[in-house]
């Protein structure tokens, strides 16, 4: 594969571009040509695997911080890292206004949408917050849809995904009102996050970057006060940093590998693969056992999932 820097016709950095290029530095050749041969499936694979791991590990940390506290510090971290890593600001002199906008309001929804998030798993299952993040997603990508095939891949998911919603309303209006918040926070972050992605302006993990940086800010009064006690332990710093390589940096960067090459419809019907990814984590992790039910939905996303292809024509 060619690794020429370009666009493709919808508009898509370049991935080898997209993974490796730093204002003023070049990145290695050999490395450069892993990224970009690697088909877009396996970035998001990636991303789905850490995605709902690294949430897990934030569930065995609530016994130490309050979720508010653990959410503030998986983004503190992460910011630090992307902060080290690509030093956006020397990236963002070159956004235009509508790049800035996006940037911004990307940060603003990430800053938000991990204390809802970590709030709902406090208090539901790991699968029944991830099913009901996934209902605004499927709308998302019936908009693209346009043969049979995908239209009997998403029903599939679809069915899938109301099998595993099985959400227990007593005892938890708080819980549950927060994985609303969060499923439409979550959407939101997929568009915003394809928008980052094929920014012409900068490249998209800069942009990552800097929108992680907001989210540190927007995140702070919210949660900082309740993470105060996890600075003097050692064993919580050093979580709180793990959840957030596991949570914020791995899977956000692997998003945005998937999304440089990927129409944005069929990047949403593949998140049909995270509740599937959130059954088995809190499964393996958090000895959360699946019912027959839930493990027939699963079923049903993973054929929603092998039997959807792009149409002719979209956009790569």
């Amino acid at each position: 594969m060619a690794l020429a820097r370009r666009r493709v016709d919808d508009g898509a950095v370049d991935p080898a571009d997209l993974a490796l290029r730093r204002p003023g530095r070049g990145g290695s050749r050999r490395v450069a040509k892993a990224v970009a041969a690697a088909p877009p499936t396996t970035y998001f694979v990636c991303s789905a695997i850490f995605h709902y791991l690294g949430p897990a590990f934030a569930v065995l940390l609530f016994a130490l911080v309050e979720p508010v506290g653990v959410a503030w510090l998986r983004i503190v971290f992460a910011a630090a890292v992307f902060a080290a890593w690509r030093r956006p600001w020397r990236a963002a002199p070159a956004l235009d206004g509508t790049g800035r906008r996006d940037v911004v309001a990307m940060g603003v929804v990430l800053g938000v949408m991990n204390p809802c998030f970590y709030v709902a798993i406090d208090r539901l299952p790991l699968a029944t917050v991830a099913a009901i993040e996934f209902l605004p997603v499927i709308a998302l990508a019936a908009v693209g849809l346009r043969t049979v095939r995908n239209a009997l891949a998403l029903a599939a998911a679809v069915a899938g995904v109301y099998l595993l919603f099985d959400v227990r309303i007593e005892g938890e209006p708080l819980g549950l009102l927060l994985a609303f918040a969060n499923s439409i926070l979550f959407a939101l972050y997929i568009v915003l996050a394809h928008r980052v992605s094929r920014s012409g302006d900068v490249n998209g993990l800069d942009g990552l970057a800097a929108a992680m940086l907001v989210a540190a800010v927007v995140t702070t009064p919210i949660g900082a006060a309740a993470a105060l006690p996890a600075l003097v332990d050692p064993v919580a710093i050093a979580a709180g940093a793990g959840v957030a390589l596991s949570s914020s940096v791995i899977p956000y960067v692997f998003d945005q590998l998937a999304l440089a090459r990927m129409a944005r419809e069929a990047y949403a019907l593949l998140v049909s693969l995270l509740p599937a990814t959130a059954t088995v984590v809190g499964l393996v992790v958090l000895a959360q056992v699946p019912s027959r039910v839930e493990v027939a939905a699963l079923a049903l996303v993973v054929v929603g999932v092998a039997v959807h292809r792009r149409p002719p024509g979209a956009a790569p």
